[in-house]
């Protein structure tokens, strides 16, 4: 979902750019209220383990293949806004060192994987998962936030393209939803098992606190 330089036009690219930065500097606030200092460390670690996890590719179909993206397991441990800064930080790095997404596209990048992604995920985590619910429930949920998240990004990725005229939205949405559909599948797979790990050896990652 990484979008390369030249697929945005600079309408696009800037407007995305502006609320990026906006949405990431009022997270950084956000997250200082939410987190206390012996807290922090953990968004690193996080942002390392979400960094390494989106390197590993799992097959698709038809030759493709997908990542993880982890934003619904930063928002489900960390909450919404701490995981805005999770992901952007990883966006960044990869962008700036790895050339995995345009650096004229970064801020689109961070509003599609780094924003979008996130609330949804918690949104809908927090639909289906009530305080005191019960693991079965809690991997539905998680599976639910993940595949969510994933869909909808790319529903945006697709919109900013469709805007820019990089490809005519008749064509854009139908591709981007069938493949990410499936996407979302390892998304929520993997989010679930990793989420259902941290609970059982590190329940207290899960912070029943961490709300918009």
């Amino acid at each position: 979902m990484h979008i390369p330089d030249g697929f945005l036009d600079a309408k696009t690219w800037v407007a995305a750019s502006l609320i990026s930065a906006a949405t990431v500097s009022y997270a950084a606030k956000k997250t200082r209220e939410v987190l206390s200092d012996r807290q922090i460390p953990r968004l690193a670690v996080m942002a390392a383990f979400i960094f390494a996890a989106q390197m590993v590719n799992f097959p698709v179909a038809g030759g493709t293949s997908g990542h993880l993206i982890g934003a619904a397991l930063a928002a489900i441990t960390f909450g919404p806004w701490s995981a805005v800064l999770i992901m952007s930080t990883v966006l960044i790095i990869q962008c700036l060192f790895f050339q995995d997404g345009g650096l004229t596209a970064l801020g689109a990048n961070i509003l599609l994987m780094g924003i979008t992604a996130p609330f949804i995920a918690h949104w809908v985590y927090h639909l289906f998962v009530s305080p005191g619910a019960g693991r079965s429930r809690m991997f539905a949920g998680t599976f639910a936030a993940a595949w969510c998240s994933t869909f909808v990004a790319s529903m945006v990725c697709a919109l900013l393209l469709a805007v820019s005229g990089t490809v005519i939205a008749t064509v854009g949405f139908p591709a981007m939803a069938f493949w990410h559909a499936i996407i979302g599948i390892g998304e929520g797979v993997i989010t679930a098992l990793v989420l259902a790990y941290l609970t059982q050896v590190r329940g207290e990652l899960v912070f029943e606190n961490a709300k918009v």
